[in-house]
């Protein structure tokens, strides 16, 4: 099919009742294990096939048991792909949307926890939560594909929506939200004077277009989880350690996004190996993340 096609799924309401939120902390950290136990798994589009296309087909059911899923088809060369974008309407229908992102598939012959199935089980809980509860403005769902082939997903939807003159309030990529270490690393030394030593926080990376949502929105988070906010200018060509995600192509297209991490291999050992696995991931922290980007979005 044409790159950039968009195909209309009509929504299924057979797993809807499965996906309904439940409230508790511990019922949703059993949510997320359960949804982390089927995303962790090999799924890359040359190494892994068969496990992106198990990954995709379990998105495609779960996020069409919410409402009616767009799949955004897009070619790069010879590299293909397919964005799953869920769009629900929220209490005022007519305000731009809220775009919320993760990529579902992974770097070659790693599970991937959570690097990126961490980002897509809380994509998957803030979707449940939202359709049962429409926050203030539209929310935008999408699962990214190829991220990891040079963020061909996210860059090919970015681009589509400026062309077509989209308007965006902000794009928000969950990138990597589950582990903690006692030690953090930083693209700069001398930022550990200003963030400290330990990673034990969640960070809020934003090009200087996103500032005015920063106070607000980690003022939310950090009633839930500790939050540290980096606004980077020049759409972080001075730091590209922090476009490595599924924001940077909105960035480049002139939207305000920002990019939610537990800092990816500035913390975590096991990134792009075979060891980003379950067992390696901070549940808890997991948990408090989600809460308090649920709490903190849908206020936006």
């Amino acid at each position: 099919m044409p790159p950039g096609t968009f195909i209309t799924l009509e929504p299924t309401n057979s797993l809807a009742e499965s996906n309904a939120s439940a409230a508790g902390p511990a019922t949703l950290q059993q949510r997320l294990r359960d949804d982390l136990n089927l995303l962790a798994r090999p799924r890359h589009a040359q190494w892994d096939p068969m496990g992106l296309l198990s990954v995709r087909t379990l998105l495609r059911e779960r996020l069409g048991a919410l409402g009616e899923l767009e799949e955004h088809a897009f070619q790069n060369g010879a590299a293909r792909g397919i964005n799953l974008l869920l769009k629900l309407p929220g209490r005022n229908p007519d305000w731009p949307p809220l775009l919320v992102g993760a990529h579902y598939d992974g770097a070659p012959q790693t599970p991937g926890a959570d690097d990126n199935a961490s980002g897509v089980a809380a994509l998957l809980e803030l979707a449940r939560r939202w359709r049962d509860h429409p926050p203030r403005r539209p929310v935008w769902l999408v699962a990214f594909d190829q991220e990891e082939e040079g963020l061909l997903g996210s860059r090919a939807l970015a681009q589509r929506l400026r062309a077509d003159r989209q308007r965006l309030h902000l794009m928000v990529s969950l990138e990597m939200l589950a582990f903690t270490s006692a030690t953090q690393r930083y693209p700069h030394p001398a930022m550990s004077w200003i963030y400290g030593s330990r990673g034990d926080f969640i960070a809020l990376v934003s090009n200087l277009r996103a500032i005015p949502h920063l106070p607000a929105l980690a003022r939310t988070v950090g009633r839930h989880v500790k939050t540290k906010v980096l606004p980077v200018p020049l759409r972080g060509r001075a730091l590209p350690d922090t476009r490595r995600s599924d924001h940077s192509p909105f960035w480049d297209q002139g939207f305000n996004a920002l990019m939610v991490t537990d800092t990816s291999f500035l913390r975590n050992p096991h990134y792009h190996r075979p060891s980003d696995g379950l067992h390696t991931l901070n549940l808890p922290f997991l948990t408090a993340v989600c809460e308090g980007l649920h709490a903190g979005l849908d206020s936006l």
